[in-house]
């Protein structure tokens, strides 16, 4: 596999979570959908996707460049392991925050060689960088998916029953 072939990868899985992003913005009540919950601890649509920007930022900067993350406070609400709040960012900071740290990610890749993604970023690094960048190519679909049906959960809760002939 190539740069070009993970950018693409991670380019395709970030156009269907867009789609997404869009079909919430197109709802009459964005910020309500985004904070819906498909039951009592269950992460809201606005979880999954901070935690998408969050992975990106945790993953480059600390794990790979060995730094601190650009937004640590957002890292500890929506990366791996937390637990989500009912603290629901709006619309635009999500979009804001999910696409700047993909360009990032993206910058960081597109900045390597194809012989590079053979090796590690550093020696504490889990995998190499072929493996990694996969990996996070697989975990956007993953979470879109779980963003996905919570969204379809949360659109029918927002319909009225039909009634049934004789009723």
């Amino acid at each position: 596999m190539t740069v070009t072939d993970l950018a693409g990868l991670f380019e395709y899985a970030r156009s269907r979570t867009q789609q997404l992003i869009d079909a919430v913005a197109s709802l009459p009540d964005p910020q309500q959908a985004l904070g819906w919950r498909p039951g009592p601890g269950r992460a809201h649509v606005a979880w999954q996707l901070m935690h998408l920007g969050a992975t990106d930022d945790r993953h480059l900067n600390v794990r790979m460049k060995g730094r601190e993350a650009h937004s640590p406070d957002l890292v500890r609400r929506f990366a791996g392991g937390s637990t989500p709040d009912d603290d629901i960012p709006p619309l635009a900071d999500i979009v804001k925050y999910v696409t700047d740290r993909r360009a990032d990610m993206l910058a960081h890749l597109r900045s390597l060689t194809d012989a590079d993604l053979k090796g590690k970023p550093n020696d504490a690094a889990p995998m190499v960088y072929e493996e990694w960048f996969r990996l996070l190519a697989w975990h956007e679909g993953h979470h879109h998916g779980q963003a996905h049906i919570t969204l379809n959960l949360y659109r029918a809760t927002q319909t009225a029953p039909v009634a049934k002939p004789g009723q």
